[in-house]
Parts: C-alpha cells; sequence; structure tokens
C-alpha cells in the first residue's frame, strides 16, 4: 500500500479513475486490518463489495483518534506516532500511526515545493516553533523540521524554546538577513507570530524583509495567545516583517491527518484552501454525510490518501464552504453544526466498542 500510494503522490495528473481505484483498494485494506473501522463500517453496512466510490467511504469523525487505534499495521512496529496537542479534552490525545514516515514526508515535501516555495529551491528559515527534538511525536514539529532539512539553507534555527521565544535571536537572524539582501522564510505556529507582534511592538522594531521572502503561518491560537481577526493577523504579519500578504501564506493541517493544504497568500480573507492530487475534500452535513451545494456551509471532510495506515476518509470538525476548486475555512463547528460532530462521533464510539 506504502508503495502505491508513494507512486501516486509523485505522478504528475493522475486520472480521476487513478484516484478512485486506489481509494477503494486502501479502504479495503483498512477494513480488513484496522478493527475498530471495519466495525463503525459493518454499522453502516458498508464493505468493499458495497462501496463503489471514495465519495461513498464511510468518514471516521476526527475525535476517534482520541477514543480508539486506528491502524491496519502493528503499531509496535510503526516508525513513528504523531499526537495531538490535547487541548479540546485535557490530556486525551488523539494518535495517527506511520508504520513508515516515507509517504508522510513525500505529500509534505512536493506539495510544499508547489505551494509554498513557488519556484524557488532552498531559502534560509527562521522557525517560530520548539526543535523536533523537543516535541518528537508533534507532526508540526516534524514538519517545519522536514521543511527546513528539504528546503531551508544553513542552520535554519528555532528561535522557540522550553525559555519561551528568543527574540533577540530572531531580532539578530532579521536584522543579518536584510544585510546579505536576499530573501528568507519565517515559519512558525500562528500563535508564536503573535507573541512575536507583541515583543518587537515593545521593542518599537519592525522589518523590511528582502523582496521573495515569504511567511507560513501554521493553525490557530490554541489558547495560546491572544486571537486576532484574520485581517488584522495579516495586517500585522505585512507590518512587522516588511512581506507583502500575498507572500504570507497559512498551511492547514492536522496531525490525523497525512496531508497539507495552503492558500495562495492572503491578500484577502479567507482565502481559498486547495489539496495536492491526493486528497479530495467534500462539504457535507456532519451526521448523514450528505454532500451540500456550493456555496452551502457545512462540515469539511477530507479523502487524503496519504493517510493509508490508518483511515483516509475524516470528518473534521472546521466548518467551509466549497470554492474555486478548493474550500474557504470559516472555523471551528459550532451549534448545530457541533452537535452534528457529537453525534457522529458517540455513532463511531458506540460501534467500535462492540
Amino acid at each position: 500500500m506504502a508503495r502505491r500510494v508513494l507512486d501516486f503522490i509523485g505522478a504528475d495528473a493522475p486520472a480521476e479513475a487513478d484516484f478512485d481505484a486506489l481509494a477503494l483498494a486502501l479502504f479495503a485494506h483498512q477494513h480488513a486490518h484496522d478493527v475498530p473501522y471495519r466495525r463503525f463500517c459493518q454499522r453502516r453496512g458498508a464493505t468493499p463489495r458495497t462501496v463503489r466510490s471514495w465519495r461513498d467511504i464511510p468518514a471516521v469523525p476526527i475525535s476517534a483518534f482520541k477514543d480508539a487505534t486506528l491502524s491496519a499495521h502493528p503499531v509496535d512496529d510503526c516508525e513513528r506516532v504523531f499526537a495531538t496537542s490535547g487541548t479540546t479534552r485535557g490530556d486525551v490525545k488523539g494518535r495517527n500511526h506511520h508504520p513508515t514516515l516515507a509517504v508522510w514526508e513525500a505529500s509534505m515535501q512536493r506539495h510544499f515545493a508547489a505551494r509554498f516555495m513557488a519556484g524557488s529551491e532552498r531559502l534560509p528559515m527562521a522557525l517560530l516553533f520548539p526543535a523536533e527534538r523537543e516535541l518528537p511525536n508533534s507532526s508540526l514539529a516534524h514538519y517545519l523540521a522536514l521543511a527546513a532539512r528539504t528546503f531551508g539553507v544553513g542552520e535554519s534555527p528555532s528561535f522557540v524554546g522550553a525559555d519561551g521565544i528568543d527574540v533577540d535571536g530572531l531580532v539578530a537572524w532579521l536584522d543579518a538577513s536584510i544585510d546579505r539582501g536576499e530573501p528568507v522564510a519565517v515559519l512558525g505556529a500562528s500563535y508564536s507570530f503573535v507573541h512575536v507582534f507583541e515583543a518587537l511592538e515593545r521593542r518599537g522594531r519592525v522589518f523590511a524583509l528582502p523582496p521573495g521572502s515569504r511567511i507560513l503561518d501554521t493553525g490557530g491560537y490554541k489558547n495560546q495567545a491572544r486571537e486576532l481577526p484574520l485581517d488584522a493577523f495579516y495586517d500585522a504579519l505585512a507590518a512587522t516583517f516588511g512581506v507583502p500578504r500575498e507572500r504570507c501564506i497559512n498551511m492547514y493541517g492536522m496531525t490525523e491527518l497525512s496531508s497539507q493544504f495552503y492558500d495562495a497568500g492572503n491578500a484577502r480573507v479567507p482565502s481559498v484552501k486547495r489539496a495536492p492530487h491526493w486528497v479530495r475534500s467534500r462539504v457535507v452535513e456532519p451526521l448523514s454525510g450528505r454532500e451540500l451545494a456550493a456555496g452551502e456551509r457545512g462540515v469539511l471532510l477530507h479523502v487524503d490518501l496519504a493517510n493509508f495506515n490508518s483511515v483516509t476518509a475524516i470528518l473534521t470538525e472546521d466548518v467551509g464552504i466549497a470554492a474555486d476548486g478548493g474550500f474557504l475555512l470559516l472555523g471551528r463547528a459550532e451549534g448545530a453544526e457541533a452537535k452534528g460532530c457529537s453525534m457522529a462521533v458517540q455513532e463511531f464510539v458506540e460501534a467500535a466498542a462492540r
């Protein structure tokens, strides 16, 4: 399965029929070897004989990763286990098991090169997130370390550690980058940037990074910083670093998936997030899974072929609208949408516990 997925990721413009065929093969593999998932599918009457399209593959609610071990491969033989931050349910963490990191890394590298590097082979990089050695089970820490290793120049230092953000080190790095006059990239969690804004404002410092520089922010605030409206956040990025908003790229991803989504800059928000060719996204009613018409608000469901070991189809708790070959990310599910997500989780838990 891993080899087939790697071949698909490496292909140029594969046919829709090829996506469908591989999605169904992965479903059959997971149905056979991933016991909690098979029980969930049986409750829905879904088997490899009855599921005829990737759209019909039962999607596991994302919170189910906290309630069950979803792995078609023996977990003790997996190369890496990524764990969620545990911010939504205390210390309960979801886990995604990876028999090999080759697929996860191929997925990250190909899409990152196309959507963030955009023609540049390498750039000096500064990271606003703890180093991978400090957070070995963090998919984001591995993501940023892999970005630096594959696409960075030189050391690509991290300026976030056990003592917080090394503002002095970051300022020195930014000043040196301006002196060299070569474009750079600053990558980090959104909440880290908010802390940087506050620290630099106290110092009265702003920067004008060399033309061609770019910023990547990942995800929301997770109660670790004051929340800023999107427009205010990207205005602050542009004003602080001297990088145009169209070169401020947001990455949307999650531990429970093996691929990421990117926009084409944030000159206007919300901006359209797009997937690589090995991912399909739908906007659905969370409990029934009914796909909603274009322009209707619903919960995002992703089918990620790179998630070959656990489950390929995942129902998130994020709300969006289908738009222009991708989707607009509108925030977390609330009200009736959140209730539908909770009911979907309860359905999974009841089925998996049989």
